[in-house]
């Protein structure tokens, strides 16, 4: 009898821990946009549905097994559903409660926008190891258009973290003064 409930806690376990990994990669397929580790913790603990450690493990698992593409840009780790993840998904979503899906559906509606304003402006950096040189990549984009993209050649890592810094730091006043430089009268001297 002992040996029937020690295989009974651990179905439960398992068909717990699947059911978490479902909930996440609903989480991340529903939000349209790679989510930062942070933003995935701070849903998966704010709703009491997985503690710290053991969505670390999800997550971890998922990668491994090709549910996610976990990405890393200026020590910020991003994660987004493969292809394979959404067919999982897609196959296995009716195990997900439908009122825990209404509410991961609801945290989405209202989070959205935020989330996706992260996304609105980008600065990475990448080296050339060709020329010796670091390209910088800086960016505004409003759903699917381009605004605004600069790339610029440096010559130090230590310049195009700079650059990246202050890009994000002071995008809407460098934004706006560059509309201003290209839009307004030349002085010809």
């Amino acid at each position: 009898m002992r040996q029937q409930n020690s295989n009974d806690t651990n179905d439960i376990k398992n068909f717990n821990q699947v059911e978490n990994k479902l909930l996440l990669l609903y989480l991340i397929d529903k939000m349209e946009v790679p989510l930062t580790q942070s933003k995935i913790s701070q849903f998966a603990l704010e709703e009491n549905y997985i503690n710290y450690f053991s969505l670390q493990q999800f997550l971890a698992d998922m990668v491994e097994v090709g549910y996610l593409e976990k990405s890393t840009v200026d020590n910020t780790t991003y994660y987004s559903v493969t292809d394979q993840g959404v067919v999982a998904l897609d196959y296995f979503k009716k195990r997900i409660p439908a009122n825990v899906r209404n509410k991961i559906n609801k945290y989405v509606e209202i989070n959205k926008k935020s989330v996706k304003r992260d996304y609105e402006v980008i600065a990475n950096y990448f080296y050339e190891q060709n020329n010796n040189e670091y390209t910088v990549k800086c960016g505004i984009y409003e759903d699917e258009t381009t605004l605004l993209e600069l790339i610029l050649s440096v010559v130090s890592r230590d310049e195009a973290k700079l650059i990246c810094k202050n890009w994000r730091k002071n995008v809407n006043d460098l934004y706006g003064d560059i509309l201003k430089k290209l839009t307004g009268e030349i002085n010809d001297e």
